[in-house]
């Protein structure tokens, strides 16, 4: 009864009508089919991913999420990008270094002393990588500061984004104007995006460039924006020593519109926001400088604490953010005594643990987040390594639910199959791996790689369009994944 259900509604049933239609009269080959009458109506694995034409090639594993038990594989040892299934790795690999308590701090400190709301001394402050700093917890920390009476520091205003290394950017091949690639650095400010808006006012445009959030909109000094009537690519990026420049081609603006463009110097960025929130209170503070080393046993004059560790990565398991798993991946490097400075070598560090303390066998990450489209791993050694982490241990606690949807894509709201997992996309791309649970109660942890990766070199990943065909093969690649699990549900239920 519950197989019969699975394969009415869910995403097994439009993939197993056109395999049965168009079968072979002879197979090529023997395959593995389910035991027992009821389940006999189930087509292979091997027959979904013949429905589903999707070109290229398709990887899983699937094992006993509590023994390691390998239940069915199809090309296991092909090595695959991972896309943004690599954070599920980096999200295990900050737990384990850095405890699911972690928290976060940025302080606001000074070598001086406040007297009669006058600071004797420098101001600074500290970034400690924080990925989920934003607009509004540097408005309470000036709020803070205005709040314990300061109205004046004699001295400089100095910025320490030290704690981690400052990289320009996490994947060099991709658009430069998308703001899910952006610096990565020891002070990081609203996902190190700025919020660029454009209005149409009579034959021009105002144009204006802002640090906003929810409640406020600090503008910004240290990026602007030109207009050109003469470039042939929609947007260009330069730096000068003031600022970073965009220019933007006038003929792709339209009417009215906005987006968030990357920052390539976060701690300015931060700094430049500080300042002008500072200023608003009345605390005026001279132009940054950076790089120095902070007073030990300073008085600290203002402080903000992130969530714990668990929460953020949650966040960023739902979200993807790639910005968020570069810093916590670079975090945990830190912690377990390395000293990288850049993503390859932080990732081959943790390449390392994962073989060390997951019993991964080469795994090959170039980054944290799984944007480096050059990243390999295998669905043999990805299934090893979650199943290394528990059935019921904290990465699985922290990975998203995936709603089973029927085939017309909708959600089914009881479906008798759970499944926690991580998503991953890139142009071509399609990989899923977690836990699902059958409705018996059997864990099952699994790993499906979806790519086609002729396709993929096709096209110049520099340009931010999307390449005719992607949208239909991440829909396919997705229902191929759903069937799968439903099959694995129905033929696994029990050991």
């Amino acid at each position: 009864m519950v197989s019969r259900r699975l394969f009415l509604s869910g995403a097994l049933a439009s993939l197993a009508g056109p395999v049965f239609a168009n079968a072979p009269a002879v197979s090529s080959f023997p395959r593995r089919r389910p035991d027992g009458f009821h389940l006999r109506s189930l087509p292979s694995g091997e027959d979904l991913i013949s429905s589903a034409n999707l070109g290229g090639r398709v990887a899983y594993v699937v094992a006993d999420a509590y023994t390691g038990q390998v239940l069915e594989t199809v090309n296991p040892v092909l090595g695959m990008p991972p896309a943004s299934v690599a954070k599920s790795m980096t999200a295990a690999y900050g737990l384990d270094r850095m405890g699911p308590g972690y928290r976060f701090r940025t302080t606001v400190v000074s070598n001086g002393t406040l007297t009669n709301g006058r600071l004797e001394g420098d101001l600074w402050l500290v970034g400690s990588g924080d990925p989920l700093l934003d607009t509004d917890h540097l408005n309470d920390l000036t709020r803070a500061l205005a709040e314990a009476g300061l109205r004046e520091v004699t001295g400089q205003f100095r910025v320490v984004d030290t704690a981690l290394p400052h990289i320009r950017e996490i994947a060099p091949d991709q658009p430069i104007q998308v703001g899910y690639n952006p610096a990565v650095g020891g002070l990081n400010l609203n996902f190190n995006r700025v919020h660029f808006e454009w209005q149409r006012s009579g034959d021009g445009y105002n144009l204006q460039m802002d640090a906003r959030s929810a409640a406020i909109r600090p503008p910004v000094m240290m990026a602007e924006v030109r207009l050109s009537d003469s470039q042939p690519n929609v947007y260009s990026y330069g730096q000068t020593d003031a600022a970073e420049v965009w220019t933007v081609a006038r003929r792709a603006l339209g009417q009215n519109g906005a987006r968030w463009l990357p920052v390539r110097r976060p701690a300015a960025y931060a700094a430049d926001v500080f300042r002008v929130l500072a200023r608003s209170r009345g605390i005026v503070l001279t132009p940054p400088e950076f790089g120095a080393v902070p007073p030990v046993n300073g008085l600290v004059l203002a402080e903000h604490v992130s969530d714990p560790l668990e929460e953020i990565l949650r966040g960023m398991m739902r979200w993807s953010t790639n910005l968020t798993a570069e810093v916590v991946g670079l975090m945990a490097s830190q912690a377990g005594g390395g000293a990288p400075s850049d993503l390859a070598g932080s990732a081959a560090m943790m390449n390392s643990w994962m073989s060390d303390r997951l019993g991964a066998r080469h795994p090959g990450f170039v980054d944290h987040s799984g944007l480096g489209a050059t990243s390999r791993i295998n669905t043999r050694e990805m299934v090893r390594s979650l199943v290394a982490t528990g059935a019921n241990g904290g990465l699985r606690r922290i990975m998203r639910d995936i709603a089973m949807r029927d085939a017309q894509g909708s959600p089914v709201a009881d479906h008798p199959v759970e499944v926690v997992a991580k998503t991953g996309t890139l142009y071509f791309v399609s990989t899923l791996a977690g836990f699902a649970r059958a409705p018996s109660g059997r864990d099952l942890a699994f790993a499906i790689f979806c790519g086609d990766l002729d396709r993929r070199s096709q096209f110049d990943s520099a340009q931010e369009q999307r390449p005719p065909g992607a949208r239909t093969y991440n829909r396919a690649a997705k229902q191929l994944q759903q069937a799968l699990i439903e099959r694995w549900a129905a033929v696994y239920e029990t050991a």
